[in-house]
Order: structure tokens, then C-alpha cells, then sequence
């Protein structure tokens, strides 16, 4: 049995709730796994793979959905992601601890300030910005190598993109979404898998647990408004993210 399993048990509970009211569960889990003990890069690892089940679900829920962006079929895009996520990954496998441990809070940053104000980005970068199918391709990519590198908020940034491309239903646009950041994971997983970085017990616990959280959570959207769920949600990963830069920085 894991050290520190009802924390991980905890996260692992309300990142599977997060998940399936807005997203964001990477901001309790990585924090979570690395207050555990485990080594930055290991923990985003795990945490990846932990997290990875609730997102095919998701996929699964929204199989009837799934619709080409205009210009861009979807296996053009699904290899792209695959591609990108690839790409993100092996980076990952190849990026010293130390530097991880100096990269995590930026990057929990730039997922927290997109999750809570990407769409309001998106629109007003559309005011001013229209971008062609070859852009939206490159930026694919891109996003594709965040998802498989980190991935915290990768979805949200997803729709920023397309709405550039004068995409803005948000519903309609679901589908892929979710299977993109799925086809990104999911290369990813494989390459964690494959290596020695993954903490599997913890991993575990952490899975399981964010499988009855997100089935908790689907319960739970039906009950309450999004939007009071969706400004929770920004807040608590704006905490994790300031407790995670005061670990980094020693308090400072």
C-alpha cells in the first residue's frame, strides 16, 4: 500500500469530478503526487496515465458528436495530434528532473490563467484575427506536444485555437476536443508505460479513485449550474498552483 493514500485517494476523487464538470484535473493531481514524494517528471507521468481512463470515457460519451473542424478533416487532425503528442512526450522522457522541478509552476500557471480566461482570449483575439487552415494545422501541433509533454488545460487552449478559425460552438465542438486531447494522452501513455518513470501503485490508486470521482462528478453537473462549478474550479487551481510555486521557491 502507497504512502500518503488518502491524499491520493483525495485527488484522485475530485480530479475525476473536475474532469467531468470543466477540466483541470491535472492541477490536483500532479501536485498531489509530487507532495507525495515523487519526483516531478514521474509524477506528470503518472499523473497522465492516471487521469487517461476518465478521458476515453469522455470520448466515448461523445462518440455521436465528433464532427470534421471546416477545412481540416479529422484524420488530418488526428494525426497531427498523435504526431504532436508523440513529439511531447518523448520530450518529456528526456527532460532532467531538475529542469521539470523549475518548468512545473510556469506551466501550471499558463494552464491556470488559459482554463480560467481562455475563452474570453479567444474572443477577443477573434476581434482582431483570422487564421487559415495551415495555421491551425501548426497550432494543432503545438498544443499536441503541450498535451503529451504536460497537458493541464490543453483542451481549453484547443477551443481558443479554432475559435481564431471562427469556430465558437463550444457544444458542437466537444466531441473533438475531447478526442484530440485523448489521442494525445493516449500516445503519451504509451511512452510512460513503456518506461520506468511511472509509480504504478500510486498511479493506481489515483486512477481508480478518479473513476468513481468522475462518475460522482457527472452526477453532480446535473444538479448544479456550470458556471458557479466551472469559477470554483478556476479558483481552487489558482491555490494549487500559488502552494505549488511556494514549494518551489522555498517559501519565498
Amino acid at each position: 500500500m502507497p504512502d500518503n493514500i488518502l491524499l491520493l485517494l483525495g485527488a484522485g476523487l475530485l480530479a475525476g469530478g473536475m474532469n467531468a464538470v470543466a477540466g483541470g484535473g491535472t492541477f490536483v493531481t500532479l501536485p498531489a503526487l509530487v507532495f507525495a514524494g515523487i519526483p516531478a517528471v514521474a509524477a506528470n507521468a503518472s499523473s497522465t496515465i492516471a487521469l487517461f481512463p476518465g478521458t476515453v470515457a469522455s470520448t466515448y460519451a461523445y462518440r455521436r458528436d465528433i464532427a470534421d473542424i471546416p477545412g481540416l478533416t479529422l484524420p488530418v487532425m488526428l494525426v497531427i495530434s498523435l504526431a504532436g503528442g508523440l513529439v511531447g512526450a518523448l520530450l518529456l522522457l528526456f527532460t532532467p528532473s531538475a529542469s521539470f522541478d523549475r518548468i512545473v509552476p510556469w506551466m501550471l500557471l499558463l494552464g491556470t490563467v488559459v482554463f480560467a480566461f481562455g475563452r474570453q482570449m479567444g474572443e477577443a483575439l477573434r476581434r482582431h484575427i483570422r487564421i487559415g487552415r495551415a495555421t491551425v494545422a501548426a497550432m494543432q501541433f503545438l498544443l499536441a506536444i503541450y498535451g503529451g509533454y504536460f497537458g493541464a488545460g490543453v483542451g481549453i487552449m484547443m477551443l481558443a485555437t479554432w475559435s481564431l478559425f471562427g469556430l465558437t460552438d463550444i457544444k458542437a465542438l466537444s466531441g473533438i476536443r475531447t478526442l484530440l486531447v485523448s489521442a494525445c494522452n493516449g500516445v503519451a501513455v504509451i511512452c510512460f508505460a513503456l518506461s520506468s518513470l511511472v509509480w504504478w501503485p500510486q498511479t493506481l490508486v489515483v486512477m481508480v479513485a478518479a473513476i468513481v470521482g468522475g462518475w460522482l462528478g457527472a452526477q453532480l453537473v446535473r444538479r448544479v449550474p456550470a458556471a458557479p462549478l466551472r469559477t470554483g474550479i478556476a479558483i481552487f487551481n489558482a491555490l494549487m498552483t500559488a502552494a505549488v510555486f511556494w514549494k518551489s521557491f522555498g517559501g519565498l
